[in-house]
């Protein structure tokens, strides 16, 4: 008799922000992989609707995927939605994003990073939901300058109200894990980038400007280092800690060195970036490079609340999953523009 072996686990996940860049990528894998999907967007007009909705077009050909439209602040629907799909995991993407609009609108972040993560959390609670897993970003980092940043380093220096958002979400996760035994992972991303990704990002907004032969602004004039993250690297890092829920430890002393987790509480952060701090002109050369076109070169002043540079220790992920994002810039950078040639019929 042949000893079958176990099936994979089928996750019923709930995602917000699935018509979002890495909400999106993120559905799509797991749908991938068999597993069941339920996504909720607000579809606001931060950026250009149509690209969400394309997204969500594409993710709807999927049997297993369903999704919903409401705003995070809407306590009840969230409520509702989550308890109606009994997720076996919850990842919470959906959020106020972008370093620089937090200066024009921090109303925006209030409203949805932290009540809309307030109502997420809540119905976590509510259902026990065996895993939550949230979007922290680098930019909590704010002006710590050892590089590369590691998870026990202290991050009480944001520079931004959009990092300082994003903290308060990992101090308030922090406090239901411990109070409600709710296993919590925060994940801080570095310079997400790849096909589908956000027109108000670098990338997306330097290959559009040498297209069209308008000036794109680099800041810094140019020395500026950013820890480049391909999307669908940063997304099989997240699939992959969905399967590494914390767990509280005993006692404190029970708590791996390099771990994040925390003493009192089934509780962790984890970056997720590729390790690899890279020059923003090399940066810049690889999309030029890859449209034959030179840039037109604007350069500025340093942005107000941005860093200088950016790099990420991903040991821990390593640790806790077996992989670590690689993807090279260059190769990246090709499959972005691809893309967009696609997508805008150039």
């Amino acid at each position: 008799m042949t000893d079958h072996p176990t099936p994979p686990k089928r996750h019923r996940v709930f995602i917000t922000g699935t018509a979002g860049f890495i909400g999106f990528h993120l559905a799509k894998l797991l749908l991938a992989e068999g597993h069941v999907v339920c996504g909720l967007d607000a579809m606001t007009d931060y950026y250009d609707v149509t690209l969400k909705q394309r997204r969500h077009q594409m993710l709807l050909q999927n049997p297993n995927f369903e999704a919903h439209e409401a705003r995070l602040e809407d306590a009840d629907a969230v409520m509702r939605l989550i308890t109606a799909f009994q997720p076996t995991a919850i990842v919470h993407l959906a959020a106020q994003a972008g370093v620089r609009y937090s200066l024009e609108n921090p109303r925006a972040y209030l409203e949805s990073n932290l009540i809309g993560t307030f109502n997420v959390m809540e119905a976590a609670r509510t259902l026990g939901v065996g895993h939550l897993l949230m979007a922290s970003t680098s930019s909590v980092y704010g002006a710590n300058t050892e590089m590369p940043f590691d998870e026990q380093q202290k991050v009480d220096t944001p520079l931004t109200f959009y990092a300082a958002t994003k903290k308060a979400n990992e101090s308030m996760s922090h406090s239901y894990a411990h109070l409600w035994d709710l296993p919590t992972t925060m994940f801080r991303f570095f310079t997400v980038y790849g096909p589908w990704g956000r027109p108000d990002m670098a990338l997306f907004k330097f290959t559009k400007g040498i297209i069209e032969g308008t000036p794109i602004d680099i800041y810094n004039h140019g020395d500026m280092y950013r820890d480049f993250t391909y999307v669908e690297d940063l997304v099989r890092g997240i699939r992959l800690l969905i399967d590494t829920p914390p767990q509280r430890p005993d006692t404190p002393e029970d708590v791996p060195e390099g771990d994040s987790l925390s003493p009192v509480a089934p509780w962790r952060v984890v970056n997720i970036g590729n390790s690899d701090k890279v020059r923003l002109m090399d940066f810049v050369e690889a999309i030029e490079d890859e449209l034959g076109k030179p840039a037109i070169r604007n350069f500025m002043g340093m942005q107000t609340g941005d860093v200088p540079a950016t790099w990420a220790n991903a040991d821990l992920l390593k640790s806790l999953t077996g992989y670590r994002p690689q993807t090279n810039v260059r190769d990246g950078v090709k499959a972005f523009v691809a893309w967009y040639k696609d997508y805008y019929n150039i």
